[in-house]
């Protein structure tokens, strides 16, 4: 007798595995899950099972078949390649001799179009194979073969899946059927209706010529102190109209923080109020008052702890002013987190998201997905530690690329 083993995501899957290629005969010896489930990956199972000496044969067949159909696919993977850069080429004009030389002729490179497109169209086909051998992974959820790329990009970004499943149906739904045998246009209609749902605050609507009171909160660690900084350094001296600004800090338990943000609006030149109690707050907002922009730092918060959320709270209701309440979340965030943080800082009456730590991960559909359900906009995203560089006015177009391609910091100075 020998032992093999065969993983899957399930272990019914496994089983089938262990059968197609052992046969019925086969005895199983063990069944365990070798992988949990997590966020971001399946379970993974695996079936211990024992065959007779006479199987062994067949069994090293089927891993002959197997290789060479990794071969093929290999092969046609270096082909597809290839067909990606002879089709950038254009047809040479009639009266011109630049690329007549390299193909002898334009009948000859016509042929040589000919061919690539009917071998372009075989890798479509296997791709096609594949794509439906996996539909029941996808819960039958029904997405063509020309989707594939695009639907796994969004699946891996961390989005919630019922958010792609609609979404996907959506697309498929509308897209025209012409637009569907390029990948480009694909992609391109899928960012287009990704867009159009991520609602987007403009910096232009938050400063109208009018005084403007600002208030940072959320959780401990998500970056607030280097975001208020930031944006301090923005509003002064770095837009076109520069504003007055004071700065507040109710942030007193950390004396580190305190410190930081002394630093920060000494460098600026700019005032700067601590506060502990209500009375320290308003006298602070009145002091302040000749500012056109006042930023407030809170203390960081658990979303678990009520008596400093009640405490902010208590300050917003007594403050005596229009306060602008911004959640700051950090993008390395699970999604089930996310909603945890969002729906316990909720009554603080929030209203924009701002997201930090983008240089710190590589999965941005948990925003998507955090901002689609609770329909607050987006203001501003920190790319990074440096004040005040790295902070940019949020786009939902570039949100987009970061969950189908990654953060790229280049693509920050266009987004500003």
């Amino acid at each position: 007798m020998k032992l093999l083993s065969f993983n899957a995501e399930t272990p019914s899957l496994a089983l089938k595995k262990a059968q197609l290629q052992c046969g019925e005969n086969a005895l199983v010896v063990s069944t365990k899950e070798i992988r949990k489930k997590s966020f971001n990956q399946s379970a993974i199972y695996e079936v211990v099972v024992a065959v007779d000496e006479k199987d062994i044969k067949v069994e090293k067949r089927v891993k002959k078949s197997k290789k060479q159909s990794k071969d093929v696919l290999l092969d046609l993977s270096k082909a597809a390649k290839q067909i990606s850069q002879i089709e950038e080429i254009t047809m040479p004009k009639k009266d011109s001799t630049q690329n007549v030389d390299n193909f002898q002729s334009i009948e000859n490179f016509k042929e040589i179009k000919d061919e690539i497109y009917k071998l372009s169209d075989k890798v479509k086909l296997i791709q096609e194979m594949f794509w439906e051998e996996k539909a029941p992974l996808r819960t039958g959820l029904s997405i063509p073969s020309e989707f594939s790329e695009i639907y796994k990009r969004a699946k891996f970004s961390g989005m919630d899946k019922n958010d792609l499943d609609s979404i996907m149906e959506l697309t498929v739904e509308h897209m025209p059927y012409s637009m569907r045998k390029n990948s480009k246009t694909v992609k391109r209609y899928f960012q287009v209706l990704l867009r159009k749902m991520i609602p987007i605050r403009l910096e232009s609507d938050i400063h109208r010529g009018q005084k403007r009171v600002i208030m940072f909160v959320g959780p401990t660690g998500v970056g607030k102190t280097t975001t208020l900084a930031k944006l301090a350094a923005r509003y002064s001296y770095i837009k076109n109209k520069r504003e007055k600004v004071g700065i507040i800090t109710m942030d007193t338990y950390r004396i580190g923080a305190v410190e930081q943000l002394f630093q920060y609006a000494k460098m600026m030149r700019l005032p700067i109020e601590d506060v502990i109690d209500i009375n320290d707050f308003q006298r602070a907002i009145q002091s302040l008052s000749y500012c056109d922009t006042i930023l407030i730092d809170t203390i960081g918060s658990s979303q678990y702890d009520e008596k400093k959320l009640l405490k902010i709270e208590e300050f917003i209701k007594k403050a005596g002013s229009d306060i602008d309440v911004n959640l700051v979340l950090s993008s390395a965030t699970k999604l089930e987190d996310l909603r945890e943080i969002y729906n316990n800082f909720e009554y603080l009456n929030i209203d924009t998201l701002i997201f930090t730590k983008f240089d710190e991960t590589k999965n941005f559909g948990n925003i998507f997905s955090l901002v689609k359900e609770v329909n607050k906009p987006l203001s501003y995203f920190s790319t990074g530690q440096e004040v005040p560089d790295d902070i940019m006015c949020a786009s939902s177009e570039f949100l987009v690329d970061c969950i189908l391609d990654g953060f790229k910091r280049n693509k920050n100075a266009k987004s500003s």
